[in-house]
């Protein structure tokens, strides 16, 4: 298993004199090696916790724990490097409940003995998922969708899992958006 390249967040801002500058240039510095399943990578790019979002130089707002979801009415974009099967496999019931815990929510973890996949899970969110490297399943409940570079998945709250199927390390873009369950989909 190798490692993907790196890349570079770049953040604007403006000037006291209201012009626009570059206020950051180089690697996100916030990034979250998951303990509970090896190889696996968050590298936080941005969030914003209201809506419409504030437009201002504040302090970086991803220097916080992690957090699988947006706060309230937020936002949130952010990397992740998924390592293939072989390796998520090994884990117990009790390393991807730890996994959900490690990553602030462990409410969300929904994988049980008879589960697709080990590491299920659910949030009160709309997802964009693009697909930058590799290949990935999104595995669901009842379906599953091979999906390999430039592809895109709008997940709209559904109980899933990410499936690396090759031994190749895979990457995604996530942005997430706080949202709420309409009562035919309440969990």
């Amino acid at each position: 298993m190798h490692s993907l390249p790196g890349f570079k967040r770049v953040v604007t801002g403006h000037s006291a004199q209201g012009r626009s500058l570059i206020v950051h240039r180089a690697a996100a510095p916030n990034t979250f090696a998951l303990q509970a399943v090896p190889g696996t990578l968050f590298h936080e790019i941005w969030n914003t916790d209201a809506s419409p979002a504030p437009i201002d130089n504040g302090a970086d707002p991803t220097a916080r724990a992690l957090c699988l979801s947006p706060a309230a009415l937020g936002s949130l974009i952010r990397v992740v490097d998924i390592p293939p099967d072989s390796v998520q496999n090994h884990i117990s019931a009790e390393d991807a409940a730890a996994a959900f815990a490690e990553i602030g929510q462990a409410q969300a973890g929904t994988g049980h003995a008879d589960s697709r996949h080990k590491l299920m899970h659910r949030t009160e969110t709309v997802d964009y998922g693009i697909v930058t490297e590799g290949e990935v399943w999104l595995v669901l409940d009842d379906d599953e969708v091979q999906l390999g570079r430039g592809d895109i998945v709008v997940q709209r709250g559904t109980n899933h899992a990410w499936s690396n199927r090759t031994e190749q390390m895979a990457r995604m873009v996530f942005i997430l958006l706080d949202g709420r369950f309409a009562a035919q989909v309440q969990p």
